[in-house]
Formats: structure tokens, sequence, C-alpha cells
């Protein structure tokens, strides 16, 4: 801004009468910088060494310096500032040597100055209205995404464990080999659980020798019976001793059973198709179905559930509020994709398959699981990753991050009338964006334009500004 005091007369009269009046142009606005005066010989005012007072100084400031410079000059001294677009300043003073009263009026005249300065005045250029970039809001299409942290585990992850004690006499597979179903993993020192085998093998015959005799002695004691050479009494003993024997075949045929299954189980094998954990021990070690650790993990990957966390407030979105059911929501979300731990997205698509019933009190949210096929076997179990939920709002307006900016928590963008004129407006986005974009809920309209370039910097709310070149859509993703 430029102060520009346009003239300076004074008319010198005698006391008592009429002060000389002479009027200027309207002043139109105060401006704090540069002061140029044209001079000409006026008595009493040094207007040269004035001017070099008042370079660079405000209108305020302006008046003080005419006070001090008045009061080194003269003895007396009035100013007057008027009113009606018109600023005058009235320096009444009486001379220090003839004592002859005189009043000088000056009228000073300031105008605020848009456009840039005349080839005639001091060459410094007034700020001009900026030229910024702008975009047009219009509804469109856009596509979100929000990521989960989850974790991924197989179908099956069965811990391998032996179901006897016994020292490890051969490991058959080695870690990370894919085996199927009933292949040999390991094999457990098999001498004692042979000789049990053979124990109740002899148990057995022995049982089955004493079935037989009691048989005998119970068919003798019948015929005797028939001929009553023998009391009932006699014959219902030896009935009893058959059955005896009897219980003790079928005991020594059920330990039989228990040494051969314990024998068998000294040869470890895969419950089921997978792949082979870590093995932590090997040949001469103990196994032992008490053992804190397994001797390895089989983890079916054919298929691979990914395992993520939504908080009560997710819930309630998918839910809107309670008014569906979480299965009948759970059931109609879009496939997911799965963000592996170096950035690329895994090629097969994921289905959301359960959400647990019950929220970690601890967490605050329930455990979800997401199903995805692995027939390279790619993904592994205890591997990481992030669950991509695609998000789609039809009809939305979008505008890029940059062209808003907060104050106390609360967005805006600056939204440029017809005037060209801007305006600070409160805007209402989506949690959920990509990045680059806000997808606006609330507080624009289509055909709004709105400041996209110079946002907190150049461009100010209730200021007016050039377009530039129109800047490309926001693009949504």
């Amino acid at each position: 801004m430029t102060i520009n005091i346009l003239s300076v007369k004074a008319s010198v009269t005698t006391a008592g009468r009429r002060l000389a009046w002479r009027k200027c142009m309207p002043c139109y606005g105060l401006l704090t910088r540069g002061v140029e005066v044209y001079t000409k010989s006026y008595p009493f005012l040094e207007i040269q060494s004035l001017a070099k007072i008042l370079n660079f100084a405000p209108f305020f400031s302006v008046v003080c310096h005419i006070y001090k410079y008045a009061r080194r000059k003269m003895r007396a001294f009035n100013i007057a500032i008027y009113r009606n677009s018109r600023i005058y300043i009235i320096i009444t003073m009486r001379s220090r040597f003839n004592r002859i009263a005189t009043t000088a009026f000056a009228t000073v005249t300031l105008m605020a100055t848009v456009a840039s300065c005349s080839k005639k005045s001091d060459g410094q250029a007034a700020p001009q209205a900026p030229s910024v970039a702008t975009i047009v809001v219009e509804p469109t299409t856009s596509d979100l995404s929000t990521s989960y942290p989850a974790t991924i585990k197989g179908k099956t992850d069965i811990d391998i464990r032996p179901q006897v004690t016994g020292f490890i006499t051969k490991v058959h597979v080695d870690e990370g080999d894919r085996v199927r179903k009933g292949q040999t993993l390991f094999t457990l020192d098999q001498v004692q659980f042979e000789a049990a085998v053979n124990q109740a093998l002899a148990s057995v015959e022995v049982a089955r020798t004493a079935v037989e005799t009691s048989q005998l002695t119970v068919d003798n004691k019948r015929r005797l019976l028939d001929k009553n050479i023998i009391s009932e009494y006699e014959y219902q003993m030896a009935a009893n001793a058959l059955a005896q024997a009897k219980s003790q075949l079928a005991q020594a045929n059920a330990q039989l059973v228990n040494a051969r299954k314990n024998l068998a189980y000294t040869v470890v094998t895969a419950p089921s198709d997978g792949v082979v954990g870590s093995i932590p021990n090997r040949e001469g070690s103990l196994a032992s179905p008490s053992s804190a650790q397994p001797l390895t993990t089989i983890s079916d990957n054919s298929k691979v559930y990914a395992y993520f966390s939504l908080n009560e407030k997710d819930i309630l979105d998918i839910t809107d509020g309670g008014a569906y059911s979480l299965s009948e929501r759970i059931g109609n979300m879009p496939a997911v994709s799965l963000r592996l731990a170096d950035g690329t997205v895994y090629p097969i698509e994921g289905k959301v398959a359960t959400v647990s019933g019950v929220i970690d009190a601890s967490t605050g949210a329930a455990s979800v699981r997401a199903l995805f096929d692995n027939p390279s076997g790619l993904l592994r179990s205890g591997s990481t990753g992030s669950v991509v939920i695609p998000t789609r709002a039809d009809s939305a307006l979008i505008v890029p991050q940059k062209a808003t900016f907060e104050v106390q928590d609360l967005r805006y963008v600056y939204v440029v009338d017809d005037s060209l004129r801007t305006h600070q407006t409160r805007i209402q986005v989506l949690d959920i964006n990509d990045g680059k974009n806000f997808v606006v809920t609330g507080g624009l309209n289509p055909g709004d334009r709105v400041v996209v370039e110079g946002v907190g910097t150049k461009v100010r709310d209730n200021m007016v500004i050039q377009l530039a070149q129109a800047a490309p859509a926001a693009e949504a993703k």
C-alpha cells in the first residue's frame, strides 16, 4: 500500500482574517508505505525536511510528526482532522521573530492505490490479486479401501506329538517338506513295545487254554448232573470257572490290542496333507506326550486364513448401527485382497468368512477371519500382511487433500464465488481416504469451485483471486 501526499498547499493570512480553504482530491483510504511530496516555496514550512521525517510512516504517525515539527518551529499551533472523505490538517502558527500571527492551512489528500503506480510515482508496484488453480467439484464414483494388519495361518495347523514315550530313532522328513496324510514322520524306539506285544500274546494264549479247560470241566459236570451223580452246586461252580476264564481271555486280548497300538504309535505319521514346520528334536532325543514342545507342526496351506481385528465402531458401521445383522452384512461384503509384507498384492482375492461373537475386553476389538485359496503354497502359516477391504462411494464429491486445512480438528476449504472472492467453508469427509483425496460428505455442493493451490500461504478468506489454468480434477482411487 502507498501513501501519496498529492498536494500540500498553504496560504498565509494576517490575524483576524478568514482562513483560505483549498479543497483537494477525496481520500479513499490509508496506506502505510511510501510518501511523495510535491513541493513549492512555502513560508514557515520546510517541506523537504518534513517529507524525510514522514517517509515510510503510518498516517497517525504522520500527524504525530507534523505535531512535533510544528512545535519546534512555532509558538502556537492547532491541528485538526476533518471528515467527509477529506483529510484536512490545519496548522496555526505564530512567528518567533516578527510576532506576526499567521495561520497556515494545509490540506493533505491520501489515496489508496490498488493498481500499479505511474511512472511519475516512486516506482513501487501495488500487489495484485494472486493467480491460483481451482477445480469445480462434480459427483463421481470413488473406490476407496481400508487396510487392516493381519496374521496368516494355515487352514489347519496341527502340532505333532507322540502318543507314547520313547527315544527318536529316525526322522523321515525335513523342515519345509510337503507331506501327505499317513506319511511317516518319526520313528521311536520299538523294542519295549514289541516286547509288550509278545507278552500280551502269551497272556492271550494262557487265557484261551484256561477257557478250553474250563469248558471241558463244565461239559463233564453237565453229564454227571444229568445222571444225578453230582449236585447242582458242583455244576454251577464249574460253569462260573468257565465264565471267569473267558473274562480273562477277553482281558488278555485287550492288553494285546493296547500293546499293538502302542507299538504302532512308535511310528509317527502325518494326520493331514500339509507342510512340515520346524523340527526341534532329532535322533536320540526323548519324545513324550507331556513335552511342552511338539515334534513338529503340519500346516495345511491349501487354504489359509488371514486373521485381523475390527473395533466396535467398524462393526457398527458395517451393520449401519444395528439396522442389519452382522452375518447378513458379512455375506454381502465384497471380495477382499491381501497385501503381502513386501507391499505386493496377492493375486487371488479372498472372502471374509467369520466375525467372532465376543469383543475382547482388553482390546475392544473382535477377531475377523478371511479365507484365501493358496494353490501355489506362496502363503505360509505365521506370515503377516494386510487385509484390504474395498469401499465404493457413488455420486461422491472429491477434493484433493492439499486443498483442505484444519482449524481445531475441523476441516475447511476455500470456495470461490462468482465474483472470484474466496470463502472459508467447513466440510465433512469420510474417515477413509486414498492418501491424496478426500470424499466430502457435507459442506460442498456440486458445481462449487474450490481453491487447490496456495491454501494457507497466498490464499486467505474473503480474498479476491484470479483463476489460473484449471487444475486436473481429483482422481478417485
